[in-house]
């Protein structure tokens, strides 16, 4: 599974994209976002604060209860504000 860093979460986190094998206990966006927590301090920074995160699940917004089984990439990213 890709995963992509957008905006501050890509600086918190340090990278950009990657490409990982999630464990197989991981159902939902709140699962791997669990799990990157425990993968080191920039996860841990980036992921802090779950009320400034976003994600989109092969390229559709959603929410950290949305499923990533069978998906092949999740995007994190911060509130878009636009005019």
């Amino acid at each position: 599974m890709r995963l992509l860093y957008f905006a501050w979460v890509k600086q918190k986190a340090g990278i950009s994209q990657e490409d990982v094998t999630l464990p197989g206990e991981v159902r939902d966006v709140s699962d791997v976002i669990s799990w990157l927590k425990t993968r080191g301090e920039g996860y841990e920074a980036a992921f802090a604060d779950l009320s400034v995160i976003r994600c989109a699940v092969d390229q559709e917004h959603g929410d950290f209860d949305t499923s990533v089984q069978g998906a092949t990439e999740i995007a994190f990213f911060p509130p878009v504000t636009g005019g």
